[in-house]
């Protein structure tokens, strides 16, 4: 619990804070001590600015536990290890549903919030498809391309995670109140602010670093050169995911900064299979893990044996590991690692243990 209070209260800082936190954060340092240096740097003139955040961190806390929203630390296993990856992860996490989508294969699907009837059933068949083979669909909630690839997922029985720029008991737009509450039931509505923000519009550029951090992959549809979409393709190429995507009309300006990162090498797509391949997915293949309940291939990869396994041979049993070390040995990207290290853990060969670790163990033959 200290823990928590501590991370939340961390969340409250100036969002230039995150990197430095962050650094400090994978150094070891105990958040506590994070909290009242960068505090007595943020608030010079306040001796006691950690006090008033951990008593504020504290009230969020019980607001959520009132209204039946989960706070995941950085620390907590349940924290998804993919944002670990990221400069600056959100030290903490508000979640309304399963906390488990989170830690799924998944995609994110953006786009213009004034799509065209072409660009929304685009990314309704996208979704569909995608969440067909088992892939978690991510977005923002938004008017438009997010709202149809949520609507998309859940159409098609999936998972969707909707990332907000807000409080996650302030859906904005408010129109989309019935959409989040049926992600919820088998997704999750999630952000990094504290329970009661409202939709300010600072918040929305910083949100899209999480809808790419949680994803393989983004997938861009209609968007213009001015567009927030192209700020989350900004931070997928920066956290090192596959950006990709959809050609549009040419003849409109919303299709100007999709074209443009196809110009500077995004892959192109015309369906779910070409998402797939870049992926390393065949068509019909599903996640690592994933149960094959709808008739569709079990698996990403074979289940070898512990011994020939180059990426378990990698971790020393009983010593925690993060992801950039286990990436340098193994020489496979956190993107690709991350899928790898699901399906180990899954079959019970390896084990999360919080701020993005993971741990081997072995079994008694």
């Amino acid at each position: 619990m200290t823990d928590l209070l501590d991370f939340v209260a961390l969340s409250l800082l100036p969002p230039w804070y995150g990197l430095p936190a962050a650094e400090r954060l994978r150094g070891g340092d105990p958040p506590g001590a994070v909290l009242e240096d960068l505090a007595d740097h943020a608030a010079r003139d306040e001796p006691d600015k950690a006090s008033t955040l951990r008593s504020e961190a504290a009230a969020a806390i019980e607001r959520a536990a009132a209204a039946a929203m989960t706070p995941i630390a950085w620390s907590d296993p349940a924290y998804p290890a993919a944002l670990t990856t990221i400069a600056d992860p959100p030290p903490v996490l508000w979640i309304r549903g399963r906390v488990g989508a989170l830690s799924a294969p998944s995609v994110a699907i953006v786009g213009s919030r004034a799509a065209s009837p072409y660009g929304l059933s685009v990314a309704t068949r996208l979704a569909g498809d995608l969440a067909a083979c088992g892939l978690v669909i991510v977005s923002g909630l938004a008017r438009g391309v997010d709202s149809a690839a949520h609507r998309g997922a859940l159409a098609d029985a999936g998972v969707t995670v909707a990332v907000l720029g807000s409080g996650v008991d302030v859906i904005y737009p408010p129109e989309h109140a019935p959409l989040a509450r049926d992600i919820e039931k088998d997704g999750a509505v999630v952000s990094e602010l504290v329970p009661g923000t409202p939709p300010l519009p600072m918040f929305f550029p910083r949100r899209n670093r999480i809808i790419s951090g949680l994803s393989r992959a983004v997938v861009v549809i209609e968007a213009s050169d001015k567009s927030g979409s192209l700020i989350t393709a900004r931070c997928a190429l920066e956290q090192g995911r596959d950006v990709l995507a959809v050609p549009g009309n040419v003849l409109t300006g919303r299709n100007r900064g999709a074209h443009g990162l196809l110009r500077d090498g995004a892959k192109i797509v015309e369906s779910a299979d070409d998402i797939l391949e870049e992926l390393g997915m065949g068509p019909g293949i599903r996640p690592p893990g994933d149960d094959d309940s709808r008739g569709l291939t079990p698996g990403l990869t074979a289940r070898l044996p512990p011994n020939l396994d180059h990426v378990l041979d990698c971790l020393t049993p009983g010593e925690p590991c993060d992801l950039d070390a286990i990436s340098e040995r193994s020489g496979l990207s956190s993107p690709r690692l991350l899928p790898r290290l699901f399906e180990l853990e899954l079959q019970g060969l390896v084990q999360r243990v919080g701020g993005g670790r993971f741990l081997r163990i072995d079994r008694p033959c």
